[in-house]
């Protein structure tokens, strides 16, 4: 392939597009993968674009396994699913310059992720004489490291269908092209009748993913909290970016701009959120426990029949939490062949936390020793609540012949919430919409988060220092220890309870929690913007300070060591984005000129030069 991707220049686009070649293109997506079928090696990379974006072997061999369903789930058709990639070989550039800004501004369940891509497959298998295996199977893949499941997969349904259509017939004519191919090898399998058809398709193969690429190569980047337009083939998709500011639970269908675009565009209602009630149809006596053990990044194996119906589930199980960022790690789509397969499947040490999905049958024996496996069946939309999987212990849990349900040993902290039961029951008899049951699905699992989290959020803001304690010349004060002893004392008079109906061993839930890696995440990001507020509000008491009264009984050195410590703060708030006024910041500069000037000309010298 890569003698056929070398064979043809890459196209041209306008010199103004974007600062560097493919920034755009890079601020969305990483790279566009075909994946194919061959005979002799069998899942293998046919196509990477854009042509000099480099994957490791090792991230191509796993994107080549992810991208295919494995052999027990295979079925006709197109199928859409989703997976997520542990990076290796490090870090490495990229054609988009983001300093961070994108993150700082989008919701914390939204970040671009740093360690791990995201891939969004459009996988088609259909009967072919013609094939030597009978079958044509091919992949288009999106890789990314924005969570965007909905805008990717929707992207997909316009130009793979497309894409594989005009290339069935190539490769019908002259097999499947690999990268040991040349176009003259192509003709002369071929014969010359068949050189102009084959001339077409290739045309095509190699001209349409670039054309897409080079359209999204013109989109504007995704800036949190703006309504973007987004052409591609003839269509316009119209989606909303969402904000840290947004106030959770509200509709951002209600946000959009009412613009007067022809043809009318595809509106995304949501980039990134799933239909929950049809991911959670046959659990929902069961979204309690099933919010708990996310809660708490216990490990869970999700067993299902398909990649689709696995990818789904595992995405909207670390939903569940939101606002709360899920910390763990987690794979909607797993198989046999990932890197990581010894790793997940020893019995020599306790599972890690993760939320692993998959659809080989082989995993029900290597997976047995984990503590929580949820086993579900093809999810189908029907006129009644869907029959409902009982939670089962696992010693029941058999090698193959094992049925739908929650294999654990795990109780609940707290009760279950049959009014929820009772008000998605009425939706069903009531023909109520699908996407109106995800709302009030998701309305209930956003309550209860905030319910747990709102007492911890009251207590952490308390460990701040007061502002009259912080003065201009001394350093800020420290944030006082989180002490969880002293946390749950609060909650006698501020917890749950407040806020949640819901009765039970909250203590003990927030004991559990606090051992978790999601403890350890919210914390950490939590102390972290209490730090960068402290830093601000000190750099805002310095301006505000008299600083050549403070000079006047001052030596030399006491002089130059308040200049090195401004300097070094002003430089820490620009390359940390701190929470500061830009006016601020100016006055800070300004400040270090003034007490620059009052020095000798040779301390002076020194400085600037410093």
């Amino acid at each position: 392939m890569d003698a056929l991707c070398r064979a043809e220049p890459r196209p041209r686009r306008p010199a103004a597009a974007s600062p560097l070649p493919w920034a755009r293109f890079s601020a969305w997506l990483d790279c566009v993968c075909v994946v194919t079928f061959d005979l002799e090696l069998g899942q293998a990379m046919e196509l990477v674009y854009p042509y000099d974006f480099r994957l490791t072997e090792k991230e191509k061999t796993s994107i080549c396994y992810l991208s295919f369903p494995d052999s027990y789930s295979g079925g006709l058709g197109d199928t859409q699913f989703s997976f997520r990639l542990r990076q290796s070989g490090g870090q490495r550039t990229t054609h988009y310059e983001d300093d961070g800004e994108y993150n700082r501004e989008a919701p914390l369940t939204l970040q671009r992720e740093s360690a791990h891509y995201f891939g969004y497959v459009y996988f088609r298998q259909v009967k072919d004489s013609s094939m030597k295996r009978g079958y044509f199977q091919k992949s288009l893949v999106l890789v990314s490291r924005l969570p965007y499941v909905n805008l990717f997969q929707s992207l997909l349904q316009l130009i793979a269908p497309e894409y594989f259509d005009k290339l069935e017939p190539c490769l019908e004519a002259g097999g499947h092209v690999n990268e040991e191919w040349s176009i003259i090898k192509l003709a002369e399998l071929i014969g010359p009748a068949g050189s102009a058809a084959l001339s077409c398709r290739l045309n095509f193969f190699f001209t349409r993913v670039p054309a897409v690429c080079n359209e999204i190569d013109q989109w504007p980047p995704p800036v949190p909290g703006q309504t973007l337009n987004l052409p591609v083939m003839g269509v316009v998709i119209q989606v909303r970016i969402p904000s840290r500011v947004d106030k959770p639970g509200s509709s951002p269908v209600k946000q959009f701009n009412q613009e007067n675009l022809l043809p009318a565009p595809l509106v995304l209602p949501s980039i990134h959120e799933l239909d929950l009630f049809r991911c959670f149809q046959p659990v929902l006596i069961h979204v309690q426990m099933l919010w708990e053990l996310m809660l708490l990044g216990e490990p869970i194996v999700v067993m299902a029949p398909s990649p689709t119906v696995s990818s789904e589930m595992v995405l909207a199980l670390t939903s569940c939490l939101a606002p709360l960022r899920y910390c763990c790690d987690y794979r909607p789509y797993f198989t046999i062949h990932d890197s990581e397969f010894k790793e997940y499947t020893t019995r020599t040490q306790a599972p890690p936390n993760i939320v692993v999905g998959v659809t080989n049958p082989f995993f029900i024996k290597t997976l047995q020793h984990w503590p929580h496996i949820l086993r579900v069946g093809e999810l189908r939309m029907s006129g009644d609540l869907p029959k409902q999987v009982k939670v089962k212990k696992l010693a029941k849990l058999k090698t193959l012949d094992t049925k739908p349900g929650i294999y654990t040993s795990y109780k609940t902290f707290l009760h279950k919430d049959k009014t929820l039961i009772k008000r998605l029951l009425k939706g069903i008899q009531r023909k109520r919409p699908s996407e109106v049951q995800s709302a009030l699905l998701r309305r209930h699992l956003l309550e209860l988060t905030q319910s747990f989290i709102i007492p911890l959020e009251h207590y952490i803001a308390s460990l701040m220092p007061l502002q009259r304690a912080i003065t201009p010349w001394k350093n800020p004060p420290q944030i006082r220890p989180f002490r969880q002893e002293d946390f749950m004392k609060t909650l006698e008079h501020a917890g749950p309870q407040l806020t949640c109906v819901l009765k039970g061993d909250w203590l003990g839930l927030y004991r559990r929690f606090f051992k978790s890696p999601n403890f350890d995440g919210w914390y950490r990001q939590r102390h972290k913007e209490m730090t960068q507020k402290l830093e601000a509000l000190h750099l805002e008491a310095i301006c505000e300070a008299n600083i050549v009264a403070w000079m006047k009984d001052k030596s030399e050195v006491e002089i130059v060591d308040l200049v090195l410590k401004l300097r070094e703060k002003l430089v820490r708030a620009r390359c940390q984005h701190l929470p500061v006024k830009e006016e601020t910041l100016q006055r800070v500069g300004l400040y270090i000129e003034t007490i620059i000037g009052s020095l000798p000309e040779d301390l002076q010298t020194v400085l600037h030069h410093h």
